[in-house]
């Protein structure tokens, strides 16, 4: 297994604890995050699963929360069989509203493929990650 690491970042005039309790809404992750529906609890220890595809095509993503500090990070670990490896959110005071950044760190599998593959899908996953954040600091604004 390779492992890679993608992140993103996105400004919002929302206070933090407000991006994190819209961020952390497991059920409104679908609302700002493209293809991607969401369900979980709040606090470590907990299963998150969400749903990434188009109408019946996609996979099930199945996490577990590793840690959360309430208003401010929230980390889990993938579980499932298509995405494996950890990921975390971020939420920082900055200037008058806040600062939220996404990263990832996956094991991609097929070796050598997977490493060939992560050249065309490193770029679309950070796209998708910067686009997700992007509508989460509008709605958090909101």
């Amino acid at each position: 297994m390779s492992r890679v690491a993608v992140h993103a970042e996105a400004v919002s005039g929302a206070p933090p604890e407000r991006v994190f309790e819209v961020l952390t809404d497991w059920p409104r992750h679908a609302e700002w995050m493209p293809f991607t529906s969401a369900e979980g609890g709040d606090k470590t220890g907990d299963e998150v699963r969400a749903w990434t595809g188009v109408g019946p095509v996609g996979f099930v993503d199945t996490m577990v929360i590793t840690d959360w500090r309430a208003g401010r990070r929230v980390a889990v670990r993938h579980t499932g069989r298509v995405v494996r490896g950890e990921a975390w959110f971020k939420v920082v005071p900055e200037g008058s509203g806040s600062r939220v950044v996404w990263a990832e760190c996956v094991d991609l599998p097929l070796g050598l493929l997977g490493r060939a593959g992560w050249l065309v899908a490193g770029p679309v996953a950070k796209a998708f990650l910067t686009l997700g954040l992007r509508r989460l600091a509008a709605l958090s604004e909101a």
